[in-house]
């Protein structure tokens, strides 16, 4: 995996998911970026942020930042600002999935190219939206007057998530369409239901 942004979504993303056995073999930020086929050093590299507020404090071999986006990687992990990838950069994708983790990093024109080389791209508002459902838990919490266990607001976020993007992956297959039409979708249809049966319309 390659990761473009170190900060508290592209930091954890490369935590949890080298925990789960995941090689990351680059990372950027703002500073600079680092790689290694082999897998980086990923709790060496978030120390190394906690220290120097930078990844290439961190030993390794440096890459130019941009080059991070064109790693030959299974997935690609936009996590740094919004229309990274774009129509001028697109064509030199070479991961296999984008998985966006920052919001509109991905540019309509550069959409376009990526579906066309078929290249799978998990939209903002479904991959990085576990911030905003366990915000939602919180409150559904305080209004209860309970408050849950990490693990079960852990097993609750992860119940969300993977009935969303089941929901959305049905659609985008049924669909023949890509998953952030799909999700775009599947989201518009859930709030026209809510609509339906608050009764705010006739």
């Amino acid at each position: 995996m390659a990761i473009q942004g170190f900060g508290n979504v592209g930091g954890y993303a490369a935590l949890f998911l080298s925990r789960m056995g995941a090689k990351i073999a680059a990372v950027s930020d703002v500073s600079g970026a680092l790689v290694n086929p082999d897998g980086l050093d990923v709790p060496g590299l978030l120390d190394c942020v906690q220290k120097h507020a930078c990844v290439i404090k961190h030993p390794g071999k440096q890459i130019d930042r941009e080059q991070v986006l064109y790693q030959d990687v299974d997935i690609l992990i936009p996590a740094a600002l919004e229309n990274q990838i774009h129509r001028k950069n697109a064509q030199k994708i070479k991961a296999q999935v984008i998985v966006e983790g920052a919001n509109g990093p991905t540019t309509p024109e550069a959409d376009d190219i990526l579906e066309r080389r078929k290249i799978p791209v998990i939209p903002d508002i479904l991959a990085n939206a576990g911030g905003v459902v366990v915000s939602h838990l919180e409150w559904v919490q305080a209004l209860s007057g309970l408050f849950w266990e990490e693990d079960q607001v852990n097993a609750e976020l992860e119940r969300k998530m993977v009935k969303s993007f089941q929901d959305v992956w049905k659609r985008s297959t049924q669909k023949n369409i890509s998953l952030r039409c799909a999700a775009y979708s599947v989201a518009i249809e859930r709030i026209a239901e809510i609509y339906r049966y608050r009764g705010l319309f006739p």
